[in-house]
């Protein structure tokens, strides 16, 4: 979600780094749109998914938290 210091994203580079695979997502790379649109259902967006568990497309807090809730799976 780069701005480059304008307060505004770029959807260029949010496209390029887009890990979603829903076919035909309207919010591909519109980051605040794909986050206030899965956190109605309290779900996440699924480039906070390992790729295997995106592909599921099981977006829910349960299941980010069931991967990263010990802190087992945090980057760092």
């Amino acid at each position: 979600m780069s701005d480059s210091g304008t307060g505004k994203c770029s959807l260029d580079e949010n496209l390029a780094r887009c890990t979603c695979t829903y076919p035909g997502c309207p919010r591909k790379g519109r980051c605040c749109e794909c986050l206030a649109y899965h956190w109605k259902s309290s779900q996440l967006p699924g480039c906070l998914f390992p790729a295997d568990v995106e592909r599921t497309y099981d977006r829910s807090l349960k299941r980010f938290l069931e991967i990263y809730g010990s802190g087992s799976g945090m980057a760092g």
